[in-house]
């Protein structure tokens, strides 16, 4: 068991500062050794971040192989945007380093398993940061199903919907790297924030397996259409023809004949951030748009009775959560998925989101673009497992286990904080 671990840390834009900031450089068990990132303001901003807050200021570097080079190193954390995540996470497994990689989908299903063939060379342990899988809803509607309140499960929702033009695509009228996606793509493009909650919650790659995917999409004009509201005819944007659908629905089937309906809704206005999150069960079912759970017994209607059910069914790691201080973003979601990787890397662990399960959700973006390219068909979705899906190696059993529930009081989730 290491007392701490150092970490090299490429990605110094919003959501990757955001993270060092609010969590990881707020751990006295990590010592981030280096920073990595293109620009200078950046690199500058984060040296001066840790010299405000008397801490050792990390070397920085513009070139992310340095860091894999330092055999001190114990883990990378790789909070790049999308077109950089595959190559380094795959340089950083090959170089034999715990690996974190941000939320975001491969470009080919050949990244995939050369993200697979990377791990099982050197055994170095890889998670994606997916932030949902640690949501208050989303851990009671784990503990719940793995108790068999919902009874048998049979369906699941989920969806990113979010109006994305008028907060993270255009920042003071310049593009985000996201434009070139929806610029060349036509695909679920960020499938994590509700597959994963869900995947964990139906023992995918554990007893169960995803089979197909159908996916269909809409025409595009959301994005046209805001830029010549908003910035006029003229603009680059106004005029560009995005091949991204305004609407990505799919419907994934699963081995244990559960079915998952998935949403990316990104381009068109809409009243307020939703993930749709949903389980449905022969015995009850728990839903976001209501902020219901209805169980066996109960007598409809029933809405909004979400907060008084969570409060006896809550995940131990939220009920611990909200006994402290609040750290992180997102309602404790950031701080408990970063930790989750930190103390695997400390015991030298499987990770939680492990190897299987990153791959698993990489693969949806392209696998739905040959879907929608075929007419909404049925595309086969790979077993990166491999055959092992239902005979996996048994379950690392520590405090952030997304598949089971398991507590441990001697580790705490604050670690020891700084002051």
């Amino acid at each position: 068991m290491k007392n701490i671990i150092k970490v090299g840390y490429i990605g110094l834009g919003s959501r990757g500062f955001g993270m060092l900031s609010k969590c990881f450089a707020k751990m006295t068990d990590v010592e981030i050794a280096y920073v990595c990132d293109f620009y200078d303001e950046r690199l500058e901003k984060t040296v001066n971040l840790f010299k405000e807050n008397n801490i050792p200021a990390p070397k920085t570097t513009k070139n992310y192989k340095d860091i894999l080079e330092d055999e001190s190193i114990d883990a990378v954390i790789n909070m790049t945007g999308w077109n950089a995540h595959v190559e380094i996470t795959i340089q950083s497994l090959l170089a034999g380093k715990y690996t974190a990689v941000e939320v975001g989908c491969a470009y080919t299903i050949r990244d995939c398993w050369r993200i697979i063939e990377a791990y099982e060379k050197t055994g170095a342990p890889l998670m994606m940061l997916e932030n949902c899988c640690y949501g208050r809803r989303e851990m009671a509607a784990l503990r719940m199903a793995k108790e068999g309140l919902f009874g048998e499960l049979v369906h699941a929702t989920g969806s990113y919907s979010h109006y994305l033009p008028s907060c993270d695509l255009f920042v003071k009228r310049a593009g985000h790297y996201r434009l070139s996606e929806y610029i060349n793509r036509n695909c679920e493009q960020y499938p994590t924030h509700a597959l994963a909650p869900i995947a964990k919650v139906l023992g995918i790659n554990r007893g169960n397996r995803f089979l197909t995917i159908n996916s269909v999409a809409s025409k595009a004009r959301g994005i046209s259409e805001y830029c010549k509201q908003k910035f006029g005819e003229d603009n680059p944007y106004s005029n560009v023809s995005f091949a991204q659908g305004d609407i990505i629905n799919s419907v994934i089937t699963c081995a244990g004949g559960e079915t998952i309906a998935l949403t990316l809704d990104t381009t068109l206005p809409r009243p307020y951030y939703s993930r749709s999150f949903s389980i449905r069960g022969t015995k009850g079912m728990c839903e976001e748009g209501r902020k219901a759970i209805f169980l066996e017994g109960m007598e409809e209607p029933v809405e909004n009775n979400e907060d008084e059910v969570m409060e006896k069914h809550d995940h131990p790691l939220h009920k611990e959560y909200r006994s402290g201080d609040s750290l992180g973003d997102h309602d404790g979601m950031d701080w408990l998925v970063s930790r989750a990787f930190v103390e695997s890397v400390k015991a030298e662990t499987e990770t939680p989101i492990d190897v299987y399960d990153t791959v698993t959700l990489m693969a949806i973006a392209p696998l739905s673009e040959e879907s929608i390219r075929k007419g909404g068909a049925p595309v086969e979705i790979p077993d990166f497992t491999s055959g092992r899906w239902f005979r996996r190696s048994p379950v690392t059993k520590q405090k952030y286990c997304l598949d089971e529930i398991c507590s441990n009081e001697s580790i705490s989730i604050w670690g020891n904080l700084r002051k």
